[in-house]
């Protein structure tokens, strides 16, 4: 009897423990189910998302291409009469109005340079990658020659050092080159003898690049507004320029994955710089 007592307290036992399993099973395959529907949910508003930000973002470089474009017209035909009235009318002008008479021809001359530069970063967004092998100190050079007629009659001094390698889109790379120089000449414009240093280095983690001068330098305080499009720290009647320049090097270098910064401090001179990823050296970048 107490054989059979013990047998059947077994049983029992074992019964309660495969219903048990079962109820847990049950909720497991519950909990599976639910996690993946939680999951493809997510994934589809994450596509939704992303597809409408892709459009809004085509809508936006179209519309700016656009307007830049269309604008280009009555701003050729402003510029046209006012060198009319100029050439024909001026001598029956005061000297206020010639002096009007060339606010309005150079406010003409910024607006065209300003869609210049609104077209030129939106194709920087369009941008395909090529990504190839670059020699970094040569393409430095490339560009520095190409900035000749920017420094002449200057005393300009470039301080370039052995960069290393990367792999990227030459182009992209090139205009990020072009336009980190070409401040760094606009800003050392004031000195003497300007003083502009590249350099570079490599880690594990990324391959480092940056530009520091000897000039006009930035309030650190508001360095977070540098490389956003349209954003001045200087009066444009000391330097010119639109603020595009930087936003276009912040775009193509995170194009390649890389990121940007920048030092400075009011009349002793700045530094910017950027970095690609490790990969980079290799030739690994995703495009």
């Amino acid at each position: 009897m107490q054989r059979q007592a013990s047998l059947e307290s077994m049983n029992r036992e074992l019964e309660d423990a495969v219903r048990d399993r079962s109820v847990a099973l049950q909720q497991t395959r519950r909990a599976h189910d639910e996690i993946r529907r939680l999951n493809e949910d997510l994934e589809a508003r994450v596509q939704r998302r992303t597809a409408q930000l892709e459009t809004a973002h085509a809508d936006l470089e179209s519309f700016s291409y656009s307007v830049s474009h269309d604008l280009r017209a009555p701003l050729r035909a402003i510029d046209g009469f006012v060198a009319i009235l100029a050439e024909d009318y001026a001598p029956r002008l005061d000297d206020e109005g010639r002096r009007l008479l060339l606010v309005v021809s150079d406010n003409a001359d910024r607006m065209g340079r300003l869609i210049g530069d609104i077209l030129a970063f939106s194709r920087a967004g369009r941008h395909e990658m090529t990504i190839m092998p670059i020699d970094m100190t040569a393409l430095v050079r490339e560009v520095w020659q190409g900035l000749e007629s920017q420094r002449q009659d200057r005393q300009v001094e470039l301080r370039l050092a052995e960069l290393p390698g990367a792999s990227g889109d030459i182009a992209a790379l090139r205009q990020v080159w072009q336009n980190l120089l070409a401040n760094a000449l606009k800003f050392t414009r004031g000195r003497a003898a300007a003083v502009i240093e590249v350099g570079g280095e490599s880690n594990d983690a990324e391959v480092l690049y940056y530009v520091r001068d000897n000039g006009a330098g930035f309030d650190p305080t508001y360095i977070a507004k540098l490389f956003g499009p349209f954003r001045r720290l200087h009066d444009a009647s000391q330097f010119e320029g639109t603020g595009i320049g930087l936003a276009i090097v912040k775009r193509f270098v995170s194009m390649h994955g890389g990121r940007v910064w920048a030092e400075g401090k009011p009349d002793a001179g700045a530094l910017f710089g950027f970095a690609l990823p490790a990969e980079a050296a290799s030739g690994e970048v995703a495009e």
